[in-house]
C-alpha cells in the first residue's frame, strides 16, 4: 500500500492538494502500475518477485520510480493558469528492454521512456576516472572500456512532447492497437497523433458549432477499440456514445453508431440531464462490449445494439433523495470513472464513503467494499458495507445515507489486466487489493 500523503489537519494544505491522485492505471502485462496527481508528479511502482521466505509480500506493489511530469504553466495571450495536474497515463506495449508512458494535463501530452541501467563504462582512453578529458600527451597505451556493475538506477527521460494542438481542456487520451498513433480528446475536439511525430495532429472530432451559443453537448471521454484500429467510441455530456469508423471519412462528424438510452418522461427532473452525462467509458477487453459511468449507474452496452444498454447497474442509487445538496456542494458534477475485470466478466467503479462497487455479470451479485488503511494490511478481509437510505430499517454495521462523508470519493480505479489485482486512489491515497475478491463476489 503507498500513501502519498495523510489528512491529518481539517482543512488541506497545499502540500495534500498536491498529493490528490488524478488518474490510476497499470500497463499491459501489470507488473507495473502508474500514478498521476495534482502536483504533476508520476510514481510508478513495480510488483515485486515471488517471495519464498515472506508469503505475505508476494506480488506487493513497491516505488519504482518518481518523476515530474507537467510544471505549472501560464497562456499569456488568455491570461489562464495551466494546471500541472495529470489528467490521464496511457502505457504503449513493451517493444524492449524500455518501458513508454504518455502523460498529460490540460494541454500538454508527453511521451516518457523509463528505462533501468545496472553497469556503468570504465577504463576510458581520453577520460580520467572523474571524467575530465586527459592531456593526449600522457597517452601512452590504448586500453579496451569495459562494462563494470553499479546500482540499479531507473531513469526517465522525456521523448516527445506534444503541445499547442487543443483550445480545451483535455480529458483523455488513448492508444490506438496499431501502437503507432494515439488520439486525445477536449470538450470539443478529438486530434489523432502519431507517436513519431509532434508538430501536427489530424482532427477526427469537431462538435464546436459556429456561434458558440448553440453549443447542447460537449465531449466527456473518448477511448480506441482494443483490436480494430479504425474504430473508437467518445460519449458526451447528454449520456450518448458514438461510434466511429476512420474508414468512412477523414472528419468523423458522422457517427457510424448512436447509443442512447430513451429517457423516461416520468422520472424527469431539474438534475437529470446532469446526472446523464457519461463520465467515463472503457471497451472490454474483447471490444465486443462498451462500459459507461454516469453519475448514479453503470451501464454495458453491446455494440450490436444501440437502442438500449444490455445492463444497467445502480451504484449508490439511496442519492437520488440527495441530489439537492449534492448539487449545492459541487458532488453532482464529480467524474468517476469505471473498470473491467480481466475476463470482462467483473466490473468495478467508486463512489462517497471511500466505497467501491462491484458487479458481478454472471451471476448478478454486487458488493460494496471499503478502502480504508485497515482492509489492506496483508491478513485483512475486505468485508462488505452496506448503505441504507435515510428512514430506512438499519441493520448491524449499516451506514445512514446522513453520515457518508463526501469528501471520500473515489473516482479513479484500475484493474490488473490478467489477475485479481485492483489499485483504488482514495483522495491522497492509493490502495491496492490483491486475492481479496473472490470471496466476495462469489
Amino acid at each position: 500500500m503507498y500513501h502519498s500523503g495523510t489528512q491529518k489537519a481539517p482543512v488541506p494544505t497545499v502540500k495534500q492538494l498536491s498529493d490528490i491522485i488524478s488518474t490510476v492505471e497499470f500497463n499491459h502485462t501489470g507488473e507495473l502500475l502508474a500514478t498521476g496527481d495534482k502536483g504533476g508528479r508520476v510514481v510508478i511502482f513495480q510488483r515485486e518477485p515471488e517471495s519464498k521466505t515472506e508469503p505475505f509480500s508476494q506480488g506487493e506493489y513497491n516505488v519504482y520510480s518518481t518523476f515530474q511530469s507537467h510544471e505549472p504553466e501560464f497562456d499569456y495571450l488568455k491570461s489562464l493558469e495551466i494546471e500541472e495536474k495529470i489528467n490521464k497515463i496511457r502505457w504503449l506495449p513493451q517493444q524492449n528492454a524500455a518501458h513508454f508512458l504518455l502523460s498529460t494535463n490540460d494541454k500538454t501530452i508527453k511521451l516518457w521512456k523509463v528505462s533501468e541501467r545496472d553497469k556503468r563504462p570504465e577504463g576510458y582512453n581520453l577520460k580520467d576516472e572523474e571524467g575530465r578529458i586527459k592531456d593526449i600527451s600522457t597517452v601512452t597505451s590504448l586500453q579496451v572500456p569495459v562494462l563494470k556493475p553499479m546500482d540499479l538506477m531507473v531513469e526517465v527521460t522525456p521523448r516527445r512532447v506534444f503541445a499547442n494542438a487543443h483550445t480545451y481542456h483535455i480529458n483523455s487520451i488513448s492508444v490506438n492497437s496499431d501502437y503507432e498513433t494515439y488520439m486525445s480528446a477536449d470538450d470539443l475536439r478529438i486530434n489523432l497523433w502519431h507517436l513519431d511525430i509532434t508538430d501536427r495532429s489530424f482532427n477526427i472530432v469537431d462538435i464546436k458549432p459556429a456561434n458558440m451559443e448553440d453549443l447542447t453537448e460537449v465531449i466527456t471521454a473518448a477511448e480506441f477499440h482494443p483490436h480494430h484500429c479504425n474504430l473508437f467510441v467518445y460519449s458526451s455530456s447528454k449520456g450518448t456514445l458514438r461510434l466511429c469508423d476512420m474508414r468512412e471519412a477523414a472528419l468523423c462528424d458522422k457517427h457510424s453508431k448512436l447509443f442512447e438510452e430513451p429517457e423516461d418522461p416520468s422520472a424527469r427532473s431539474f438534475f437529470s440531464e446532469i446526472i446523464s452525462s457519461v463520465s467515463d467509458v472503457k471497451f472490454s477487453h474483447s471490444g465486443r462490449y462498451l462500459l459507461t459511468r454516469d453519475y448514479l449507474t453503470a451501464k454495458v452496452w453491446d455494440l450490436n445494439m444501440e437502442s438500449k444498454p444490455l445492463e444497467t447497474y445502480q451504484v449508490h442509487d439511496y442519492l437520488r433523495s440527495k441530489l439537492c445538496s449534492l448539487y449545492e456542494n459541487d458532488c453532482i458534477f464529480d467524474k468517476f470513472e469505471c473498470a473491467w475485470n480481466g475476463s470482462d466478466s467483473v466490473i468495478m467503479t467508486g463512489a462517497y464513503n471511500n466505497f467501491f462497487r462491484m458487479f458481478d455479470r454472471n451471476t448478478k451479485r454486487d458488493v460494496t467494499l471499503e478502502a480504508s488503511r485497515e482492509s489492506s494490511k496483508p491478513r485483512a478481509v475486505l468485508k462488505p458495507r452496506r448503505v441504507c437510505a435515510a428512514g430506512g430499517k438499519r441493520r448491524k454495521d449499516d451506514i445512514s445515507v446522513d453520515s457518508l462523508d463526501f469528501t471520500k470519493k473515489i473516482l479513479h480505479t484500475a484493474w490488473h489486466p490478467n489477475e485479481n489485482i485492483i489499485a483504488i486512489a482514495a483522495t491522497n491515497n492509493l490502495y491496492i487489493f490483491q486475492d481479496k475478491l473472490n470471496s466476495e463476489m462469489h
